[in-house]
């Protein structure tokens, strides 16, 4: 009979592994994602990622607002007698009477180099901070966040130029691929899990709106890693005559001006120590985004102009 696993799982980050898991042919006895949300004026129910995946390869799901204190979904885990429960980006705190409802736990695929970047939003803040490499983690969950015994961890690159939607899309890419051993390890008691340093852990904590604001003061750099570190959403802003510009894309330049100064005619804006970003697409508020050179001919923003600090 083949072994039951649970998915646990809501963003579009966790859709090609539950493909992976099912095109592979493992039994994915039932997924757990979160319920739909309404859109921002109500007029619409958005299902999660994980929600349309499961009804396109018809996999039973449920959609508990939460789990805390939920005695209909730990009596229906434990009546279900699985053997593996795999979580990835679920959004919700597994409760610990939970974490032995499998015969061989629950497994958490974790887009960081644990113990770097616990938390919600670690891709992000690994970008942010500028960091050469991050990856997955394949760990067991214990009550602490993130905190559980590590099996493998799978590193890739982070090129200045890549933003969170890019590496996000890498490391779902690199998960749908290795979990497919790691789960046959554990289903066999082959995986030798590895307690984490817990002095060298670091706290990825959601993305809060107000650091999308750009601080010219800030070196290049981290004007860069804050731009693409918030790519897609919320992106990286700064306001001009009380309207918010996002800066979808931009590089390091090599004018020189005063800082938050428009130094030429293709919005480039100078910032600390006699550095500047090179603007190359942009989006106005309440406008499609646009290439630099189109946002140029009908923009306000010129040559010369100074741009606010936060």
């Amino acid at each position: 009979m083949a072994n039951k696993i649970i998915f646990m799982g809501t963003p579009i980050f966790c859709v090609p592994i539950l493909k992976s898991l099912y095109q592979n042919g493992y039994n994915i006895s039932v997924v757990f994602t979160q319920p739909p949300q309404k859109s921002h004026r109500g007029q619409k129910i958005n299902k999660s990622p994980i929600q349309g995946i499961s009804e396109t390869l018809n996999i039973d799901y449920r959609t508990p607002k939460t789990l805390k204190d939920n005695q209909e979904e730990y009596e229906f885990l434990k009546k279900l007698n699985a053997d593996l429960a795999i979580v990835c980006a679920y959004g919700q705190i597994i409760p610990e009477n939970f974490l032995n409802l499998t015969k061989k736990g629950f497994v958490n695929i974790h887009a960081s180099i644990l113990p770097s970047w616990r938390g919600a939003a670690p891709i992000q803040r690994s970008i942010m901070n500028l960091d050469p490499e991050t990856g997955i983690s394949i760990m067991k969950i214990k009550k602490e966040l993130d905190s559980g015994p590590v099996s493998n961890i799978y590193k890739i690159k982070i090129d200045q130029n890549q933003n969170a939607q890019e590496i996000s899309e890498k490391l779902s890419a690199l998960a749908a691929e290795k979990i497919l051993d790691n789960v046959d390890d554990i289903l066999e008691d082959k995986a030798k899990f590895i307690d984490q340093d817990h002095s060298k852990a670091t706290y990825a904590k959601k993305i809060d709106k107000e650091e999308s604001k750009i601080d010219w003061d800030e070196d290049a750099s981290k004007i860069i890693g804050k731009i693409n570190g918030l790519f897609p959403s919320p992106g990286a802003s700064f306001s001009f005559n009380g309207e918010r510009y996002k800066i979808l894309k931009a590089e390091i330049g090599n004018g020189i001006g005063q800082i938050g100064e428009i130094i030429s005619n293709q919005l480039e804006v100078a910032c600390n120590k006699n550095q500047s970003i090179k603007i190359l697409e942009i989006q106005r508020q309440g406008k499609r985004p646009q290439k630099i050179s189109e946002f140029m001919l009908g923009s306000q923003i010129k040559k010369g102009s100074k741009l606010s600090n936060v």
